[in-house]
């Protein structure tokens, strides 16, 4: 299946716009991936190749073009700058569930954008049928965890080693919400 963005929504909350996710986002996206702060968390270091970050967005979109996720690029209404992501990957029509995840430059942190824009995409899950909703954090990332705890996620498990980062096995804590 081909790529059509407009086959996406476009959500919008009191100071955000999320906008379907563009293999040209990509060069938005690089920054984010390029800082060690923000991708202290994730699952795969920082990293100075553009040709990877291009490599990982344009993978994004092919999910979402053959349904199984869908990306938004985050931008403040106030001035359209891009900030961050958030999406639901992972998406099972069958069992109803998808994984929700965000990211966000360190410019826009502290403002509650990330839980801004995870509570649009849960409202827009909600339209879609799924029933249930999970989100994942390595153990240590105490801003994520309070986001997901203010938007009613509930820590359900820890995944021991679930994560190989820099050849050493990383902790993750697991949280769900039923819709």
């Amino acid at each position: 299946m081909s790529f059509d963005p407009s086959l996406f929504p476009i959500l919008e909350t009191e100071r955000l716009r999320l906008t379907p996710l563009a293999a040209d986002d990509a060069r938005d996206i690089f920054p984010l991936m390029r800082d060690a702060e923000v991708m202290a968390f994730w699952d795969m270091p920082e990293s100075d190749d553009p040709d990877l970050i291009d490599t990982i967005v344009a993978a994004q979109v092919e999910e979402m073009g053959d349904g199984r996720a869908i990306y938004w690029a985050l931008r403040p209404l106030a001035d359209d700058r891009f900030i961050g992501t958030c999406d639901l990957s992972e998406i099972d029509r069958r069992h109803k569930r998808a994984e929700v995840g965000f990211l966000l430059g360190r410019d826009a942190w502290g403002q509650g954008y990330a839980q801004e824009a995870v509570r649009a995409v849960v409202s827009y899950a909600a339209t879609l049928g799924l029933r249930r909703l999970l989100a994942r954090t390595h153990l240590g990332n105490s801003r994520s965890d309070a986001v997901l705890a203010k938007l009613g996620f509930e820590q359900e498990g820890l995944l021991r080693g679930h994560v190989l980062r820099d050849g050493e096995r990383r902790d993750c804590r697991l949280f769900g919400l039923l819709l």
